[in-house]
């Protein structure tokens, strides 16, 4: 009778194995693995729709993004080692070493499927998984894992982004509104252009921008089908970094994935923290109404909420323990864009109260008011930043040289009544609309030729409402 028993269990273990969606596993065809996906492009965007199993939507998402995954790393391989010393090799290796233990197995075969997708579309053995999680940790290793490495020797992680959320009495209508734009070297923020509807066999639907290759946002612009809006700007001179932690890009697209509630992220967010990526995360609930901002360092979190009022970001850090403990930051120094952008926010939000909407919202992306000259000026100090246009240079981090090729790249805006039907407006390139020519720049600051190869023009975008129907991503 045991023997006949035995014999049941290991025939069942068999079926329900042969049984499993897995392409892998069940031997998917091609036109199987793709059905449920698709691309469009517009006004500077590439809109993808994937949906499956882990390994179907990283197949998916590799076969549809395989020629910008290629030059994606290619760019990502000039700027590493122009900013670092350190190659391509080394960020392979080191990223795996110390981040693939603490993937959890969906993503481990969502990144092993981007990878397949590639190879699929493009021919074997152009890029493998080491290639995925150097491409997918590149806000973290290159930042905040080297300098560690060195002893804190060099420059601190640059900041990045302008953002806000605002609610209650604040907004025309008392609800959530929040918008972002993404600030980063332009070699890779050009290429920042990638907007995902992910629809995972387990979880919420999430819906992102990107770069390609990526499993979570990155910049972090994020909603999901819980009722979440989510985003973040960087705490600048941010030092530490736990080798023992989990990747930031785990823990994000984790906590888009699974959360529903702004307390239940924060937990996602907080546990096993490796310090990559510290970030004052914006957090909307759009069933509530209620928005937070989670102050994450290494050694320091902090977490404050309210249903009337609002949060700003760019990249100053806000408690004071943190501040002292996990920075270099000098919250009175003038020549500190993170301090005069969060002058205007705070002058935008008093003049705005009571007034903020999408369009609102949409008009910051794009602000050009510089507090530290008292004049209209795109550059540094500006919400909309413009560093290749300032002559002033920054020491305080490593974009730190005069007319250095960053700033905002992108930019998003949505609110509750958007957010709802997981929408949201999205401008490529500046947020302000001027465009950028590479050519004219290189030709005029040839001290950043080495990413001549990479470097390409941003043309001014329109504003184009993307979001999702039944089974695509849609821009229109």
């Amino acid at each position: 009778m045991k023997k006949i028993l035995l014999s049941l269990l290991v025939l069942l273990f068999i079926l329900t194995g042969c049984n499993t969606s897995s392409p892998k596993k069940a031997g998917l065809s091609h036109e199987a693995m793709m059905a449920t996906s698709s691309r469009t492009e517009k006004n500077g965007w590439i809109l993808i729709h994937i949906e499956g199993t882990p390994d179907v939507i990283g197949y998916q998402h590799g076969y549809l993004l395989a020629d910008e995954i290629i030059d994606l790393r290619g760019a990502i391989g000039v700027l590493n080692e122009s900013s670092t010393g350190r190659n391509w090799e080394f960020y392979r290796n080191e990223s795996f070493r110390l981040l693939w233990g603490g993937v959890p197995e969906e993503y481990r075969e969502e990144l092993n499927g981007i990878a397949a997708g590639v190879n699929a579309k493009l021919g074997a053995g152009k890029i493998d998984i080491k290639d995925m999680v150097a491409i997918n940790s590149f806000l973290e290793i290159p930042g905040y894992y080297v300098p560690w490495l060195e002893g804190q020797k060099k420059t601190t992680p640059p900041e990045r982004c302008s953002a806000f959320a605002a609610t209650g009495s604040m907004t025309t209508d008392r609800k959530i509104v929040m918008a972002h734009n993404n600030w980063s070297e332009y070699v890779v923020g050009e290429r920042w252009n990638i907007i995902m509807d992910i629809v995972p066999e387990k979880g919420n639907r999430i819906f992102m921008d990107a770069l390609p290759g990526f499993i979570h946002s990155g910049d972090d612009f994020n909603i999901n089908s819980a009722g979440l809006i989510v985003t973040e700007t960087t705490i600048s001179n941010f030092k530490g970094f736990d080798t023992l932690g989990v990747a930031e890009f785990v823990r994000a697209r984790k906590a888009i994935q699974y959360a529903s509630s702004i307390d239940e992220y924060a937990s996602i967010m907080v546990e096993k923290n490796n310090g990559g990526y510290a970030n004052d995360w914006l957090i909307g609930d759009n069933k509530t109404g209620e928005i937070a901002r989670l102050e994450l360092g290494l050694k320091n979190h902090f977490l404050e909420r309210t249903r009337d009022g609002y949060f700003v970001g760019a990249n100053f850090p806000v408690n004071e323990k943190l501040m002292k403990e996990e920075t270099s930051f000098d919250p009175s120094s003038k020549d500190a864009s993170a301090n005069m952008r969060r002058l205007r926010w705070e002058e935008l939000m008093k003049q705005y109260k009571g007034k903020i909407d999408i369009e609102s919202a949409k008009a910051f992306m794009g602000d050009h008011y510089d507090m530290r000259r008292n004049m209209e000026k795109a550059g540094r100090f500006s919400l909309c930043g413009h560093m290749d246009e300032d002559e002033i240079g920054k020491n305080e981090i490593s974009w730190d040289g005069a007319y250095f090729h960053a700033g905002a790249v992108q930019a998003k805006a949505t609110d509750s009544n958007l957010a709802a039907k997981m929408q949201f407006w999205a401008r490529m390139g500046h947020p302000c609309g001027q465009s950028f020519n590479a050519g004219s720049y290189i030709e005029k600051h040839p001290e950043y030729n080495f990413q001549k190869e990479y470097l390409r023009d941003m043309p001014g975008q329109e504003w184009l409402l993307t979001g999702i129907t039944t089974n695509q991503a849609i821009g229109k």
